[in-house]
């Protein structure tokens, strides 16, 4: 069950977030610094709700509050197709 895939933009599975709770992350965002959860391409739109529910349920506070914004994808793109 630990090795239970949650953040699988950025391959962070469910032990790794697991420690850093127990290490002291309150936090989505203190989660992510800690594991880079919710950094990938979706940025945390599939991991964060998982996060949080975890985070709510080890730690007993509620972080709605603390939730990171989505961010859009970033692709290059060629100045011609501007």
């Amino acid at each position: 069950m630990e090795d239970l895939l949650i953040c699988r933009c950025e391959g962070v599975c469910l032990a790794k977030i697991l420690q850093s709770i127990n290490e002291g992350a309150t936090s989505v965002q203190g989660v992510k610094k800690r594991t880079r959860a919710g950094m990938g391409y979706c940025q945390g739109r599939t991991c964060q709700p998982i996060l949080r529910d975890l985070l709510k349920e080890k730690v007993g506070t509620n972080s709605m509050a603390q939730l990171q914004k989505a961010q859009a994808p970033v692709r290059p793109i060629r100045l011609g197709d501007l």
